[in-house]
């Protein structure tokens, strides 16, 4: 149910670039918080390497304005004037060199990969967006259907139960001895007996038994060698079946099995004779 899933997924989101993985693949794919997080990281480092191009432009400037400054007062003469003035001359050509030049460029372009990255960043996130919101929608269509499926199926065991119930109300009212059947038939599974010789004593055949018979009652089996079981009707109520053993009630003959055991238990024991040679 999970790779239907997994395919009507994939069959749903195809209009938006989605596609579905290859079937039974060890293959493991980067998430989308991890590319999310590496973007950032790097759109972080481009920012920092823009900001030090930055620090170092400013830097230039003002050694620039502090030595034209320092030209222009009247503690600098002769030479150091000369010296102040091919300084400053230096630092004015040192922002219209190549290397200057070269570094606004790429300042320029780190800009430029930044925003992309940001936009880039920004779509990924659109996207993420929409696909939680079809995925919600679609589970959402899928525990409604489930939540169908599951009351359909409970109607209609309602409707079975319904029915099985006018069924057998119908059976005991043609068939006077039905529940008792139904009845004797659990008795006779609980005793011990088989599939088969259940079937033959609801029938109200005789059946010739020998073996161990289970007494909820007192909780352990009785065995017998050769009994003859039969279902017949209660002597004492005309409208009930009574499960018969020896001719006898069943729950009788289980308390004469328990009364032999229970006597054979507390009979006293014979004092053995003393043997030859014996020393007591």
């Amino acid at each position: 149910r999970l790779k239907s899933y997994q395919d009507t997924y994939a069959e749903a989101m195809a209009k938006y670039g989605l596609q579905r993985g290859i079937d039974g693949s060890k293959a493991r794919h980067k998430s989308t918080q991890q590319y999310y997080n590496e973007t950032k990281k790097l759109a972080d480092s481009l920012k920092a390497e823009v900001v030090d191009l930055q620090r170092q432009k400013e830097t230039a400037q003002e050694e620039l304005r502090r030595t034209k400054k320092e030209i222009q007062t009247e503690k600098l003469k002769g030479a150091a004037t000369t010296a102040a003035a091919n300084i400053a001359e230096s630092v004015g050509s040192l922002f219209g060199s190549n290397k200057v030049k070269t570094l606004e460029r790429e300042n320029t372009a780190l800009r430029r990969e930044v925003a992309t990255h940001g936009e880039a960043i920004e779509a990924l996130q659109d996207r993420i967006q929409t696909m939680q919101a079809d995925h919600s929608r679609q589970m959402a269509e899928v525990q409604q259907k489930h939540r169908r499926e599951i009351a359909d199926k409970e109607a209609k065991h309602k409707q079975e139960i319904s029915f099985l119930k006018t069924v057998i109300a119908r059976a005991a009212a043609w068939f006077p001895y039905f529940r008792e059947m139904l009845r004797i038939e659990n008795l006779c599974r609980l005793v011990g007996f088989s599939d088969g010789q259940t079937a033959t004593l609801v029938k109200g055949k005789p059946l010739e038994y020998a073996g161990e018979l289970y007494s909820e009652e007192h909780g352990r089996k009785f065995k017998t060698e050769k009994a003859g079981i039969q279902v017949v009707k209660d002597p004492t109520d005309g409208t009930k079946l009574v499960l018969a053993i020896d001719r006898k009630p069943i729950a009788e003959w289980f308390k004469e099995q328990f009364d032999k055991l229970r006597q054979s238990i507390h009979r006293p024991i014979q004092p053995q004779k003393k043997g030859r040679g014996m020393k007591l």
